[in-house]
């Protein structure tokens, strides 16, 4: 699938991963419409890439605004690619001296991570199964993200471990449903990466989470998933398929 030309949604694009792949589509060539809660910041984005971007608030967990901003995203021509990044994260113990991990914050982190991703994944590729197909074939690719935590969930990660988890099961089965119809779906697992979850850490820890990282021993760039998805797009025989960008990092119980 090639990105120059090609129409793009960014979900959670206002900041960290979404950000930067906003920034990485919008450089090859693709116009980019970045789907938010956050207006104040992704409408800045959307200024500061001026042509060919532009932005619109989303909850991925309300069907009507992602079909609005899918609906949006076709407006000059067809959907092509489609990324997710939106996600929260939480940490709570199953069992602790507060008593039992609170179900509805649990419920709430796999709402958002898990039901919201797939909204989007549903909603873009109802979309792109009209597209008049490319010289391969194709339709168009939708990129989630999940986690190293659906492999390596630490203590205190269970809600969101489970809703990482959820997308890397869903990602084999929907690019089964969609290989009939020329979409592809993959999903990006991120070890540590320098994003806004990590921000609110001091400079000490997060240079000590870095080094545990075999190589390179730092923490991930935003541009370094944004290089990872572009890659995806461009190579048709990626599909189904979990990848981790971790650096070798395998997660310690603690």
């Amino acid at each position: 699938m090639q990105v120059e030309g090609a129409n793009a949604l960014v979900v959670g694009g206002a900041s960290g991963l979404g950000e930067a792949t906003a920034r990485r589509l919008h450089a090859e060539g693709a116009s980019v419409l970045i789907a938010d809660l956050n207006a104040d910041k992704g409408g800045t984005l959307a200024s500061e890439l001026g042509e060919r971007a532009g932005f619109i608030e989303a909850d991925v967990l309300e069907a009507e605004e992602v079909e609005a901003a899918v609906g949006a995203a076709r407006e000059d021509g067809e959907l092509r690619i489609s990324v997710c990044c939106a996600g929260i994260g939480w940490a709570q113990r199953t069992v602790s001296k507060q008593g039992p991990h609170d179900l509805e914050i649990f419920t709430n982190v796999v709402k958002v991570n898990l039901i919201g991703t797939f909204n989007v994944l549903r909603l873009a590729a109802a979309a792109m199964v009209g597209n008049e197909p490319d010289e391969g074939g194709e339709r168009g690719v939708c990129v989630n993200t999940a986690s190293i935590a659906a492999f390596d969930g630490q203590i205190g990660q269970v809600a969101y471990s489970a809703s990482k988890g959820g997308i890397v099961g869903l990602t084999l089965p929907a690019a089964r449903d969609l290989a009939g119809r020329g979409v592809r779906v993959l999903t990006i697992a991120p070890g540590l990466f320098d994003t806004p979850l990590l921000a609110g850490l001091p400079a000490e820890q997060r240079e000590k989470l870095g080094a545990g990282i075999p190589f390179p021993s730092r923490l991930g760039r935003p541009a370094e998933y944004a290089d990872l998805v572009a890659a995806t797009v461009a190579n048709p025989m990626l599909n189904g398929e979990t990848i981790r960008l971790d650096g070798a990092l395998r997660m310690p119980p603690r």
